[in-house]
């Protein structure tokens, strides 16, 4: 009888528990919904207040012909002679010069080191020392140009993720990924643009000012690294080295009409990145990420960035999309936290499923997307933040303190950096159970993933539920990323492929999701979508004759397709 009470008591207690966990979510998800409906009121009009500002400007037309080569076809006419790297660095110098006073994406640029550097490789291909193919093997990236978000170290560049400081924090070093880069060739260009301590999926701080989208310089390019997707979209990178915890290098590539990978975890290092963390589980989040113009350089400037401690990626691997295996989705259950995608995406997603062949899934742990990223990523600990002391002399920061002076302007940190404090305080209020209840569903979730995947399978999914929004209108929109950082969460590899324009001539993208290890479907996938859809469109530019009789060229000989199959003034 004694044993029997005990049973009925635990039974009771689990249910309890469970009736517990099941009301604690729904008042934090109708809480965080309300929360978006009343931003949405001030974010609204504040956005088209600043608009108003913004000079309707296109961008110059794209002149030289060598901004719209792959790098892989580049390097390969380096190598061989036909064409110097001193003549491609200076297009791509002249290119930024055009662009940024617009598009703003420049924090520090390198132009004089970087053409000696052009011309120092030019001279040892002249002398021909070593051989095509050892060139090809050893330094792949020999002579083309790179760009690199601000938070990455470069050695003897501002590091500073554009938060403000009394005095320049220069990196000392390279970060190990802009190591491998210099070992394989490749030139360093500048330091792109970020928001401060890569906290927003906006791109604006308080140093270098708003990045804008390429497409529309009242649009923003997304963020944290804006500053990256607006010059390669723009025609004035074309390669760029990214970082990414919660879609931070797939929504810029989505709103920029570009290709953004992030790599299976550890397979890149991530050390030389500022902000970071010694919390032993956030290289599970976090990852140095490739973006890319072509979806056919995704895999060389992977390969080139890959950690040879960190897992082996076989990118080298030849594979045919035909021999992979679709499925998809198109909403996140739906929970009825995040938005409903617009007809356009509806539309455009659901014609890429069915050119795949795509098997329609319902993986209903999804809906818990929001619940389990929010908890992973806030209760990782020691993440560098505004309230950290960085300077000799510095008076730690306080969040209360901090949040006053905010709202009386007196504060030298974005919004996000300031909230951050509040939302980690907050966590700390979850119950203990509530976290270990969602790290079993994200371990089920995983499960679910890898069972279904397998080897040669991916899964497409939403980036975002709409294309690029004028400038502040994600701050009525912080749920909706939770389509990106889910698989942060999960610790899956995954990349954003562009798949046409919509009604208002604005990129849309989709995600191509693989088991951990996997990357090379994703990248097939990328190439495959590429070829049928067409690929980056050249932004609207000046001259609108000719930006609208032309398409774009993405090495294949393809064109841009679905809503836009051609570039429009």
């Amino acid at each position: 009888m004694r044993k029997l009470l005990k049973s009925i008591f635990a039974y009771v207690c689990m249910q309890l528990d469970i009736l517990r966990f099941r009301i604690l979510g729904y008042i934090m998800r109708r809480f965080l919904r309300s929360a978006m409906i009343v931003f949405s009121w001030f974010v609204v009009p504040y956005s088209r207040y600043t608009n108003i500002k913004v000079i309707r400007r296109k961008l110059p037309p794209i002149r030289s012909h060598l901004l719209e080569i792959p790098a892989v076809d580049l390097a390969k006419l380096i190598r061989t002679r036909k064409i110097k790297s001193e003549e491609v660095v200076e297009a791509y110098i002249e290119r930024c010069r055009q662009v940024n006073p617009l598009i703003n994406a420049i924090v520090q640029d390198r132009f004089e080191e970087a053409l000696e550097e052009a011309r120092e490789i030019d001279n040892v291909i002249a002398m021909g020392i070593n051989s095509v193919e050892s060139m090809e093997e050893h330094t792949p990236l020999l002579g083309i140009p790179v760009t690199v978000k601000e938070s990455i170290a470069v050695k003897g560049m501002t590091n500073q993720a554009g938060r403000v400081f009394k005095t320049p924090q220069i990196a000392k070093s390279d970060a190990p990924v802009v190591e491998q880069i210099k070992r394989c060739g490749g030139i360093i260009m500048l330091v792109s643009n970020t928001p401060e301590l890569c906290l927003l999926w906006e791109t604006y701080n308080n140093v270098t000012g708003q990045t804008k989208n390429p497409y529309d310089l009242k649009r923003t390019p997304g963020g944290s690294s804006g500053g990256e997707a607006a010059l390669l979209a723009s025609g004035a990178s074309l390669l760029g080295l990214t970082s990414d915890i919660g879609g931070s290098s797939r929504l810029p590539a989505m709103f920029s009409g570009i290709w953004g990978h992030k790599p299976t975890p550890y397979a890149v290092s991530f050390r030389g990145h500022h902000p970071t963390s010694d919390f032993p589980k956030w290289g599970d989040f976090f990852t140095i990420a490739p973006m890319t113009r072509y979806a056919k350089d995704l895999p060389l400037l992977l390969k080139c960035m890959s950690d040879p401690t960190g897992p082996k990626l076989t990118l080298d691997k030849e594979i045919s999309a035909h021999g992979i295996r679709f499925f998809f989705m198109d909403n996140d259950g739906p929970s009825g936290m995040m938005r409903p995608l617009s007809r356009d995406l509806h539309a455009a997603i659901n014609r890429v499923a069915s050119d795949f062949n795509a098997e329609r899934v319902n993986i209903r742990k999804m809906k818990w997307s929001l619940d389990i990223s929010l908890s992973a990523m806030l209760t990782m600990k020691n993440i560098e933040t505004i309230y950290h002391k960085t300077e000799e002399g510095e008076q730690p920061k306080t969040v209360c303190k901090e949040t006053v002076k905010y709202f009386f302007g007196c504060s030298d940190s974005i919004l996000p950096s300031v909230i951050f404090g509040h939302l980690q305080n907050f966590m700390k209020i979850i119950p203990n159970s509530r976290h270990k209840h969602l790290a079993s569903i994200i371990e089920a979730l995983k499960t679910e993933f890898k069972e279904m995947l397998g080897n040669d399978g991916v899964f497409l999914y939403p980036t975002f539920p709409n294309t690029a929004h004028q400038h502040y209108q994600i701050y009525h929109k912080l749920l909706e990323p939770m389509y990106m950082a889910i698989f942060n969460t999960l610790g899956l590899p995954v990349t954003n492929c562009m798949i046409g324009l919509d009604h208002r001539n604005l990129p849309m993208g989709i995600q191509v999701v693989a088991n951990p290890g996997q990357d090379h479907l994703c990248l097939a996938v990328a190439r495959e979508m590429e070829r049928r859809y067409g690929g980056w469109v050249r932004p609207p530019s000046e001259d609108s004759h000719s930006s609208s009789s032309s398409s774009s060229n993405n090495g294949n000989g393809a064109t841009s397709s679905s809503s836009g199959s051609k570039q429009r003034g």
